[in-house]
């Protein structure tokens, strides 16, 4: 090798090896965007002004010391200014607006707890690698808060604005007063809001979940809702012909042990003329297409550590996070829907979602 090529290849790899530090910092910010979420400090900070670490410590009721430590990683992470002269600290408006809770760009924050819970699986995820077997949900710590948290902002909050919009006439149909079902439903939130809104239907929640379930009651309980039940039910083999109106499955298809057999076990339990609502994340089963899609390598690894291990512990095949919307839209027409419609809202290209109809 030459010595221009031998320099070159120093500074290539140079370049890399800033390229590598630069992502494990970023890490190390991404865990504590997860304890700002968590504690409330974003929050907190969002309302009020430039302030010492120990103002913000007491109004968020944490210890001083661990609030200053977390406020140098914001720092030099670039996501709180800091002002050496008065010691003061601040998030601008600008960033609080994608890291509060209720944040008028979504709150980002939500996700960096999936990094955080990454590190705590890393021994079980090494021992998948060894063994090839898989996990259950019991094994992830918080997954159930974490996912309602974002169900929370992807689809309860957009639900009649976005979501149900798409399945044109639908709405009319729920005030009216119809059977439905939402399969995967976590702790229920979507199924809650459309219970609230619509008192004359009758709505179902199935999950795996004792504890999403159990969460679910207590909140349908503390609303007086006497429209909606939840129900701890595997849906491997579900079916209930001809029972429902219209079904729904939010983020929760692609987890299942055999998708493909939960999809035609749920057009059948669609009454004539039923729909079927579905929302997934909107990556290609193609790799080389989701070079540029929004948080690809989070949803990968999100796939890797949790949705892939989850299908195989049941003993599926491990379709992954990122199966990819051509799957799932063959799958649909494969089980018979005599319609199905891709959408992608303006406001969040990071999901899909259908409308299936027989």
């Amino acid at each position: 090798m030459t010595a221009e090529l031998q320099n070159i290849s120093a500074s290539n790899a140079e370049r890399f090896a800033e390229t590598i530090a630069g992502v494990i910092d970023q890490g190390a910010v991404a865990v504590s965007l997860s304890l700002g979420h968590r504690t409330g400090l974003f929050d907190t900070m969002a309302e009020m002004a430039p302030a010492g670490s120990l103002e913000i410590a007491t109004a968020a009721g944490l210890a001083e010391r661990y609030v200053r430590e977390w406020l140098a990683v914001m720092v030099t992470g670039g996501i709180v200014d800091f002002d050496p002269e008065t010691l003061r600290y601040n998030l601008p408006v600008e960033r609080a607006a994608c890291l509060t809770r209720g944040a008028a760009l979504g709150n980002l924050a939500v996700y960096a707890q999936h990094v955080a819970l990454m590190g705590e699986m890393q021994d079980r995820t090494i021992a998948c690698f060894e063994t090839g077997e898989g996990t259950g949900y019991g094994d992830y710590p918080c997954f159930h808060q974490i996912m309602a948290e974002d169900s929370g902002q992807t689809v309860a909050e957009a639900l009649f604005d976005h979501v149900l919009p798409l399945a044109g006439g639908i709405e009319d149909r729920l005030a009216d007063g119809i059977e439905v079902l939402d399969a995967g439903c976590g702790r229920g939130l979507a199924l809650i809001e459309m219970a609230k809104r619509y008192p004359s239907s009758r709505f179902t929640g199935y999950d795996l979940c004792g504890d999403a379930i159990d969460w679910a009651r207590a909140a349908a309980r503390r609303l007086g809702l006497g429209n909606v039940t939840f129900e701890t039910r595997d849906l491997t083999g579900f079916t209930e012909p001809g029972r429902f109106d219209f079904i729904t499955s939010f983020d929760a298809i692609h987890d299942q042990k055999d998708p493909e057999a939960l999809i035609r076990g749920l057009k059948a339990s669609l009454k004539q003329g039923g729909t079927y609502l579905v929302q997934d994340i909107g990556g290609s089963a193609k790799l080389e297409n989701n070079l540029d899609f929004p948080m690809a390598s989070l949803l990968y690894a999100i796939s890797l550590t949790h949705c892939t291990p989850v299908s195989i512990g049941q003993g599926g095949e491990g379709l992954g996070t990122m199966w990819g919307w051509e799957t799932a839209e063959a799958m649909l027409c494969e089980a018979g829907f005599v319609e199905v419609d891709r959408h992608v809202l303006p406001h969040d290209p990071m999901n899909v979602w259908f409308v299936a109809r027989i």
